[in-house]
């Protein structure tokens, strides 16, 4: 019996120092295909401290914006693709101050439902390029018994201003945006995914209009930050240090 025990403690010895082996190969494969100054404990360190208190923060604005939103139901996840809750708190800000009667969200989602519930007597027009993505918008505001949202699916297709856009039919009756929420289309893959909202939507800007335009971190939203700036000499830019980068357009 002893010796049976023995095998089976030197058995499962063996497959600890194996899988602790492999376990190594792989770390410090790893470290091989990192740069010289991603090797450096120090700047692991920064990253690491960097990632950490981004998501305090993220938790902190959650957390202010669960206290603000009194939801009725259960919400998305959100962050990575999402909206995080630093720009979803940004709408919930500008929504409050400027009581918008038009509100034109490009990408449905959560900022949707955040619009809605923070505008409830504004027209809330919420664009999506899927039906699916619109589908489950459609499911999470009938959970909130939102009722002000026009929801309308406008597939990509080739727009004057260059990238594939919205069906510009889809916008035809919009008009007097108080405020204008940019995040969409998807633009991770072409930087300039969202420019044609400048010319599809510049004339359709009430005088006091809010633009928000997210995932201003990427160059491609940044550069169409500055073009809509230019185009609007009475306005002011902010650019504000959100996890993903958040770009504010106002009247000065």
């Amino acid at each position: 019996m002893f010796e049976w025990f023995l095998s089976l403690a030197l058995l499962a010895l063996g497959l600890l120092v194996i899988y602790q082996i492999r376990l190594l190969r792989r770390i410090s494969e790893k470290l091989r295909n990192l740069s010289k100054p991603e090797r450096d404990p120090r700047v692991i360190a920064k990253k690491t401290r960097e990632e950490n208190w981004q998501h305090y923060r993220q938790s902190e604005y959650f957390a202010q914006l669960i206290n603000l939103m009194d939801f009725k139901a259960a919400i998305p996840g959100l962050r990575s693709w999402a909206a995080s809750p630093d720009v979803l708190l940004t709408l919930v800000n500008f929504s409050q101050k400027i009581k918008p009667k038009v509100v034109l969200d490009l990408g449905s989602g959560i900022s949707t439902l955040v619009l809605a519930k923070t505008s409830p007597g504004a027209k809330i027009f919420s664009i999506d390029h899927l039906p699916e993505f619109a589908s489950k918008t459609r499911l999470l505001l009938e959970d909130h018994q939102i009722t002000n949202v026009d929801l309308r699916v406008a597939p990509l297709s080739p727009n004057t201003a260059g990238s594939d856009w919205y069906e510009i039919s889809a916008l035809s009756d919009v008009d007097q945006i108080d405020l204008l929420f940019i995040d969409g289309p998807p633009g991770s893959k072409d930087d300039k995914a969202r420019h044609p909202v400048l010319e599809q939507c510049l004339s359709k800007l009430s005088p006091k209009a809010v633009i928000v335009i997210d995932d201003a971190g990427r160059d491609g939203e940044r550069a169409l930050a500055e073009m809509f700036l230019q185009a609007l000499p009475g306005y002011e830019l902010e650019f504000l240090s959100h996890e993903k980068g958040t770009a504010v357009l106002r009247p000065k």
